[in-house]
């Protein structure tokens, strides 16, 4: 269980780094047409904490949507494209937490959960969360990064939802917790935060260009490369994170991409889509 300096981000505020990394589209935060006051007071609420602008009248274009509901990337221009949202009590999540083959998993293989319950992970590339999730639902404690701001609301709204869940509301706020910040610079002076104890492993899934056409592609992927792009700077990721893991670094890449910053790793777990690449600490 994580110690009492714990800190949830969705109950208490980001985790926030100084720097903020560029992004290629900063959407606004707005709300449905005839919202209350309460719920334009909250999305104003939500735009100062991670410094996003706020706009009630918006109509077109990439937005960050405050319903009553929930927080959710949405591009009004294409409605038939969805919405993006991280709901760790989904059909999809709860299905995969109580019927995905837990410790058999291929992340859990990966991160090396056989014969471990309480490994402490940092998943310094966080995204929409998930895998940060699987670990968590099988006892590790997960400290997430995310570095664009409006994914890392995103996760603090997933986070704070979880709070009111009846399966999830005993076992994931203590042990998921989420810091705003650039990855490379927060792994480089982790253990200076007093709450922040070196990680078992390091998990890195870093953006990659995505060339198929799938539905969940076109719904998640298609927005998340309109908002952030690929993570051009991947490569600075492995030898911070190879520095700061006490057991092993795990990179989640797509099949058949190269291994990050060309460094050969001591293990190679293919999948169909993916493929982990594990770098054992000595």
């Amino acid at each position: 269980m994580p110690d009492n300096s714990y800190t949830n981000a969705a109950k208490n505020g980001p985790v926030k780094s100084p720097v903020t990394a560029p992004i290629k589209t900063v959407p606004v935060l707005t709300v449905p047409e005839n919202a209350s006051p309460e719920l334009v007071e909250k999305a104003k609420n939500t735009a100062f904490a991670w410094q996003l602008s706020f706009d009630g009248n918006i109509s077109r274009g990439l937005v960050l949507m405050q319903s009553e509901a929930h927080l959710a990337l949405k591009q009004l221009d294409e409605p038939k494209v969805g919405e993006v949202l991280v709901d760790f009590a989904s059909d999809a999540l709860t299905f995969r937490r109580l019927h995905g083959g837990g410790k058999k998993e291929a992340v859990a293989k990966a991160v090396g959960l056989k014969g471990q319950s309480d490994w402490r992970v940092l998943d310094a590339t966080a995204g929409l969360g998930r895998d940060a999730f699987v670990l968590a639902s099988l006892g590790c404690n997960v400290d997430m990064i995310e570095r664009s701001p409006v994914v890392a609301a995103l996760l603090a709204d997933g986070l704070e939802r979880a709070q009111h869940s009846a399966e999830l509301s005993a076992w994931l706020p203590v042990r998921m917790r989420l810091h705003h910040g650039i990855a490379i610079d927060l792994m480089a002076n982790w253990c200076n935060e007093p709450a922040n104890l070196a990680p078992d492993v390091v998990y890195l899934d870093p953006m990659f260009p995505h060339r198929k056409k799938s539905a969940a592609v076109k719904k998640e992927m298609r927005l998340f490369q309109q908002l952030l792009g690929p993570d051009e700077d991947a490569d600075g990721l492995l030898a911070p994170a190879l520095a700061l893991a006490k057991k092993r670094v795990v990179v989640k890449r797509p099949a058949g991409a190269p291994f990050l910053a060309q460094q050969k790793p001591h293990i190679e777990m293919q999948g169909k889509a993916n493929r982990f690449d594990v770098y054992l600490i000595n």
